[in-house]
């Protein structure tokens, strides 16, 4: 996955590469589809809700310049795969899921790969974030909102990092957003696919 999926189509980070290497992606899926688990795909993990692909994780990651003391907010946890890649990046890590369901079966799967200890899951509206836990200094995005969440970007330090996925419900662009003085500057984009991100913020649900 990591030298055919990731290396070899621009990933260049060597933290993230290895961060990816060590996570068992695997774990984080469905018994049934484990067996794809590693394939550069996008996958179901129930409540209508999907882990994304390898590729996009890694170029979120990526663009979130983490350095390993990091405070970081992974908002739409899923199934807990991206919390565990970022748990494997920054010093403290949140992940905030809107479905009680899923942050149950996160937690264990979490558990499971040896992240229990390490990311700390949320039940909430992830558009609004997790205004008691700000500020941060990065905050990742597994779903995509019609416009940049004013609540998240409000939670950034200031020149904090925010990687989310904007536009319409079939196609979005992957933003990379900086809090600077001046206001949000989105440092750059590439086109990207994901699931609506639902809430007060972002889609209706």
């Amino acid at each position: 996955m990591v030298e055919q999926q990731l290396r070899s189509r621009d990933v260049e980070d060597e933290r993230v590469l290895a961060a990816m290497e060590r996570v068992p992606r695997h774990v984080f899926v469905p018994e049934e589809l484990r067996g794809r688990a590693y394939a550069d795909a996008a996958l179901p993990i129930g409540s209508g809700q999907t882990i994304s692909q390898p590729y996009m994780v890694a170029r979120i990651c990526e663009a979130l310049s983490l350095h390993g003391s990091e405070r970081v907010l992974d908002v739409g946890t899923g199934s807990g795969y991206q919390a565990a890649v970022l748990a494997e990046l920054a010093g403290e890590v949140h992940t905030i899921e809107r479905l009680p369901e899923l942050a149950d079966a996160a937690r264990g799967w979490l558990e499971e790969a040896g992240y229990g200890g390490r990311v700390h899951v949320h039940v909430g509206d992830g558009t609004l974030g997790l205004p008691e836990q700000a500020p941060f200094d990065a905050i990742a995005v597994a779903a995509a909102a019609p416009e940049l969440p004013p609540s998240l970007y409000d939670q950034l330090e200031p020149r904090g990092r925010l990687v989310v996925p904007v536009g319409k419900r079939h196609g979005q662009q992957l933003q990379l957003v900086v809090r600077s003085p001046e206001g949000p500057a989105v440092v750059r984009s590439v086109a990207c696919r994901f699931v609506p991100l639902l809430g007060e913020e972002g889609f209706a649900v």
